[in-house]
């Protein structure tokens, strides 16, 4: 059987939530999105770095361990500005879901209703 079947409380499906280039999301939930997501892409990344020996012209010593981390931290950026990985968008979907979210209001008073 093909198809799937709709369970009560279920998440709507990823194709009806609003995307990353939907002018409905805010630019600072983008933004923090995006960047949480270079983040967790530059954590990623940099164990792939760590054994790498360079030496010779230009490489290896004291400067390339300064700014290798940069290095990675701009690989991880240019990954997410080209569409990344798609943790972004799960964060800007969450993120606009918990922005509908209505909390209650606590009487002025701090009193119990």
């Amino acid at each position: 059987m093909t198809g799937s079947i709709a369970l009560p409380g279920a998440p709507l499906p990823i194709a009806t939530a609003p995307t990353p280039t939907s002018p409905a999301v805010p630019d600072e939930i983008r933004r923090a999105a995006e960047e949480f997501e270079s983040v967790f892409l530059s954590e990623m990344l940099a164990p792939m770095f760590e054994g790498l020996q360079t030496d010779g012209l230009g490489g290896g010593g004291i400067g390339e361990e300064i700014f290798r981390p940069m290095l990675v931290e701009r690989y991880a950026e240019s990954i997410t500005r080209s569409g990344g990985v798609g943790i972004a968008d799960s964060i800007i979907r969450e993120l606009m879901r918990m922005q509908e979210t209505v909390i209650p209001e606590e009487p002025a008073d701090g009193a119990d209703r």
